[in-house]
């Protein structure tokens, strides 16, 4: 059976002015398509199931604008979701009223900020503002900020906290939320770890409520910048540390360790840390439990000859010898610390958190460690 021949007409008149994108309403059985002039809307008029229905007017678009009426193949749905549809295609894929073609446009390495503002009308979702949202080129248009207002908004109902951890640290991009935004967002972060550990990706620099520096960074400043100025990875990371952005994220990290809600957020705040510190993972890094990170930190500091960076920094500042090594620690973070205790449950709250107590109680002395002045 064909499409009742009003709807036809219709469609044919609406792909023939050449339109942006199409979208089809499966609920309210409606096409609509977008257009510079604005946006225009088809209301169906089915003569069968409408599941049958809507597979033929799709058919009927499919072959329209690929010449072909398959429609998208969604069964390349993981390809396309990891960025390799041709970036000469995108427009078309746009066209076919097709949720998982726009998936495809919106994880595509091709994305244009035209694109996206076509792919956003056509299929607005948290997930696609995310995806977008690491397109350089999208974060910096004006799509961005409207994507980016989006997932503010939409946050509370976030169910995942590994969402809104991702949420977060998009939005805090520079340029896409204001001011105002950034602090009423921090202080739903003071009441919820995942956005918080949010925080510490997107922002790890630029914390709200910043502490002042170490008190003994001053009479070591000297010692560090002049090896910093060499290229000294690890006196580069010891300014940042001990400086007040460095001294607020640490306290950041004390607090996430204090409640996360479930294993995710753990596994993202480890990986978060590990990060930040990640210019003194030199090569041979070992993974391990904590203990065996401790022990390979102390093995390094105290025999630094087979690091000529590590063995610099000693020599010009040793009064740095355990933040070093517990910089060191931090650096090598992971699942592999907390596998003995998570690896055979699928605790979450307070039950997940009493069973990290042994991990987590000697990782933030580590942290803690780096929060007090040296004797210098």
């Amino acid at each position: 059976m064909d499409l009742n021949s009003e709807d036809t007409l219709k469609l044919n008149v609406l792909l023939a002015s050449k339109p942006l994108a199409v979208r089809v309403d499966e609920s309210k059985m409606s096409v609509h398509g977008l257009s510079e002039q604005g946006e225009k809307r088809i209301a169906l008029n089915p003569n069968c199931r409408d599941e049958i229905y809507l597979r033929r007017v799709r058919e009927l678009i499919s072959g329209h604008v690929l010449g072909s009426p398959g429609g998208y193949p969604v069964y390349l749905r993981r390809w396309t979701r990891m960025g390799q549809t041709r970036d000469e295609s995108l427009a078309q894929l746009l066209l076919l009223g097709e949720p998982e073609a726009v998936v495809a446009v919106v994880h595509a390495l091709g994305l244009t900020p035209e694109l996206a503002r076509r792919a956003w009308w056509a299929m607005p979702s948290a997930e696609n503002a995310r995806r977008m949202l690491e397109r350089e080129a999208v974060a910096g248009a004006p799509i961005g900020r409207e994507l980016a207002a989006y997932l503010l908004e939409y946050l509370p109902f976030e169910t995942e906290p590994a969402d809104m951890i991702d949420s977060v640290r998009l939005v805090l991009q520079p340029g896409l939320i204001d001011d105002e935004a950034r602090l009423s967002l921090w202080q739903r972060a003071r009441q919820k770890t995942a956005l918080l550990v949010g925080f510490m990706l997107g922002a790890p620099d630029a914390l709200p409520e910043p502490v002042a520096e170490r008190a003994d960074l001053a009479e070591l400043r000297s010692a560090l910048e002049a090896l910093a100025e060499t290229g000294n990875a690890p006196a580069v990371l010891l300014l940042r540390i001990l400086g007040g952005p460095g001294q607020t994220y640490l306290r950041a990290c004390l607090r996430v360790m204090k409640k996360p809600p479930n294993q995710d957020v753990v596994n993202l705040f480890l990986d978060a840390v590990a990060s930040y510190f990640g210019a003194l993972r030199l090569p041979g890094d070992v993974e391990g439990d904590l203990a065996a990170l401790q022990a390979a930190a102390s093995e390094l500091v105290d025999a630094p000859r087979a690091e000529p960076a590590v063995a610099a920094l000693l020599e010009r500042a040793p009064a740095l010898r355990e933040d070093l090594r517990a910089a060191l620690v931090l650096s090598r973070l992971g699942y592999p610390v907390v596998r003995p205790v998570l690896g055979s449950t699928t605790a979450i709250g307070s039950l997940m958190r009493r069973k990290l107590e042994p991990v987590f109680g000697p990782l933030a002395a580590e942290i803690e460690s780096l929060t007090r002045p040296a004797e210098v």
